[in-house]
């Protein structure tokens, strides 16, 4: 059947911001920086998404356009090699597993919407979370949220992902900045804007590891690269956008509103909760339902603080459902409805262990996703530099302006080697403290090497030909 295409840049770059901004910068951004030192948090968290983020959306990019497919058929079909399928089967998974606990924390978000009419979590919101957040009524609102999606994405990428995302972003962003002026002017917004910009070197340099690794998994998971989502969204983009320019607005405008959301929520943390160290996963809705629960016109604020993080999580979810239900269109052929039908049936089975289970929640949103996602682009950039190749560089320079032009061949040979060993660097460390290992840095590094040197000498040889046209002028 016919694939269709967005039908302009701005729906495009809509749909891939409103993948990137979710829950990443809302809900699990206050609850990952709180863990990791505030200020020194962002700070790492700001340079990965320039200097690796983008290099890495625009091999994303690369993969999705060159082969019009979704991630599965389109490592296939450029590579032919089951070993790099697997690397499309990945993606599927991760964005199965990503939309299993994801969801949970959507029906919160809704539920907390619906709850705020009535002022239900005020009296003792560390209660009240505790009781809301497992279980059957848990379960329920995670059906509901994930039905909304897969309404959506049943009626295509025009009129279903790109028509509801231009609707919702716009939104998102006005509602942001209208809080972020808000809360600039409640008591306790100069401590959270220490907290949250006042640069802390002392604790970087005493937990440089560990902060650098979760700074990169919120990264990698706010951009949502890694998990096939912009190698799906790319693989609908004409022949004649610029790849590096859409790399490039969609990392600033997700920086942007990921900085804007912490200028709504560290002030108002610090003026009407505990801080922002409390409540891991819950930290979002105890120090946030804290807030309105003390303010004049707190259920107002509420409903439009909530709508806005239930827009953003869908614009995630919407891109999380798409990579399996485009796998599924494309090579099995598959009616878009019969597909996303088939994949919510699955979701809701997944999910419903995120739903029932604690434990498996917290599995999933703090380490495994996480992994998944460092390891997914690690073999992206790996991919399209030694494999794709000459055929990355064309791809690059199809609608590539004078100013990106002159560096594909310094980003073909970064995505190649630097990144790629700063990626299984992280990757090592984060697995090493999943299992209680402390292991040194030197060690770290000399098994990135190992693992990494090899095998790219190995992709290097069997790279017989030059980038053809790095060095073309500009149409």
């Amino acid at each position: 059947m016919a694939r269709e295409s967005w039908a302009s840049r701005a729906g495009f770059i809509l749909a891939a911001v409103g993948s990137a901004i979710g829950l990443g910068n809302i809900w699990r951004f206050p609850w990952m920086t709180a863990e990791n030192g505030g200020s020194a948090f962002l700070l790492l968290y700001l340079l990965i998404v320039l200097l690796v983020g983008v290099p890495g959306l625009l091999a994303a990019f690369v993969i999705g356009r060159r082969s019009n497919r979704n991630p599965v058929g389109a490592f296939r079909s450029l590579a032919g090699s089951r070993a790099w399928t697997a690397l499309g089967v990945l993606c599927v998974v991760t964005a199965i597993l990503l939309m299993s606990f994801y969801s949970v924390v959507g029906g919160w978000i809704l539920r907390y919407f619906l709850e705020s009419a009535t002022g239900a979590y005020f009296a003792d919101p560390g209660t009240h979370f505790e009781t809301i957040s497992y279980g059957a009524e848990a379960f329920a609102y995670q059906l509901a949220v994930l039905a909304v999606t897969a309404l959506i994405v049943t009626a295509g990428i025009r009129r279903g992902i790109e028509a509801t995302t231009k609707l919702m972003m716009p939104g998102v962003v006005v509602l942001l900045i209208a809080l972020a002026v808000w809360a600039a002017r409640q008591p306790g917004a100069a401590a959270g804007y220490e907290f949250y910009l006042g640069f802390d070197g002392a604790y970087l340099a005493e937990n440089f590891m560990s902060v650098l690794g979760s700074a990169a998994g919120q990264a990698l998971f706010t951009l949502s690269i890694g998990g096939g989502t912009m190698i799906t969204y790319a693989s609908y983009v004409d022949d004649d956008r610029s790849l590096p320019l859409d790399a490039s607005v969609i990392a600033v405008l997700n920086l942007g509103i990921g900085v804007l959301a912490g200028l709504v929520l560290f002030p108002l943390l610090f003026s009407f909760a505990a801080g922002p160290t409390e409540g891991g996963p819950g930290a979002l809705f105890v120090g946030m339902a804290s807030a309105f629960a003390s303010l004049p016109g707190g259920r107002v604020l509420g409903l439009i603080f909530f709508l806005v993080v239930l827009l953003a999580a869908l614009t995630s979810l919407i891109s999380m459902l798409e990579i399996p239900v485009s796998f599924l269109v494309d090579e099995f052929d598959l009616e878009r409805k019969t597909a996303t039908r088939g994949l919510f049936g699955l979701v809701v089975l997944t999910g419903g262990l995120n739903a029932f289970s604690p434990v498996v929640f917290t599995l999933f949103a703090d380490h495994l996703v996480d992994l998944l996602l460092v390891l997914g682009l690690t073999g992206f950039m790996i991919y399209t530099a030694w494999v794709l190749g000459p055929d990355a560089v064309d791809e690059y320079l199809d609608g590539a302006g004078p100013v990106s032009r002159p560096l594909v061949v310094p980003w073909r040979y970064a995505i190649g080697t630097v990144f790629p060993a700063f990626l299984l660097f992280t990757f090592y460390a984060d697995a090493a403290a999943l299992v209680g290992l402390a292991i040194e840095t030197e060690l770290l590094a000399l098994a990135t090497l190992v693992t990494l040197g090899p095998f790219v000498l190995y992709l290097r040889r069997s790279d017989r030909d030059e980038p053809r046209h790095a060095t073309e002028p500009a149409d």
